[in-house]
């Protein structure tokens, strides 16, 4: 595929995943119905839910990006997996933003030290530890080495987040009844999520490939000379 085609392609997956946010944002403020007990607030959750679902996806590609590495020792792997951590850390920053929205209205303050929320602020931190972690080391077999063991120990805290609210008591709904056109709006909402996070990975892998071929650029073989005996034919 050569590069306009595949620049043609990249614009029109852009046109299409803006078109569908835009097409589920309007779904979401006039055709969804206002909760009746928390209001236009309620309508969040077509944001929250999709994203943290999101959040947990791109946390295992950091996870078996990772392994591989430890398997292959492919720089590829270690590109993979840091795209994903950093779209990881924008995609658990929102959900933390709209969970503290949502509980301001449902529980009357900004945050509070449930299970959940607590798990969740712990995986933010982690991949931010992550993101931190790499420019700090120079050798970049070290550092994907060093950052492959660590995005491994990281996602342990994803099924904490996930099983929370129904191992431990938690002010966290772990569940919501939603009427079948409120079940449609969030289903919708899923497939520009999807679009818009797999074309943020994809992108993020492509500058990080981009910046490692500037920054470690293969040197070519040099045939070295050799010794001749004296007399002796080259």
């Amino acid at each position: 595929m050569d590069s306009a085609t595949s620049k043609l392609i990249s614009r029109l997956y852009w046109l299409v995943t803006f078109c569908l946010l835009v097409a589920v944002t309007a779904m979401m403020a006039f055709w969804t119905p206002r909760e009746e007990t928390m209001g236009d607030v309620q309508k969040i959750f077509y944001i929250h839910l999709p994203t943290a679902i999101s959040t947990f996806i791109v946390c295992f590609v950091v996870f078996v990006a990772s392994v591989m590495y430890l398997l292959q020792r492919r720089s590829w792997w270690d590109d993979v997996a840091f795209a994903a951590a950093k779209v990881a850390v924008l995609l658990a920053s929102i959900v933390l933003l709209t969970g503290m929205i949502w509980g301001r209205s449902a529980w009357g303050h900004w945050w509070t030290w449930s299970p959940r929320l607590t798990f969740s602020l712990i995986l933010w931190l982690l991949y931010v530890v992550y993101l931190m972690i790499r420019p700090s080391i120079e050798s970049s077999q070290r550092r994907a080495l060093i950052c492959a063991v660590y995005g491994v120990i990281a996602f342990m805290d994803v099924p904490l987040v996930y099983l929370s609210v129904k191992l431990l008591p938690d002010i966290h709904p772990s569940s919501i009844q939603l009427s079948p056109d409120m079940r449609t709006t969030l289903l919708a909402w899923f497939v520009p999520m999807g679009m818009l996070v797999i074309g943020l990975v994809v992108t993020s892998f492509k500058i990080n490939r981009l910046h490692r071929a500037i920054s470690e650029p293969v040197e070519e073989e040099v045939d070295e000379p050799r010794l001749v005996p004296a007399g002796g034919n080259a």
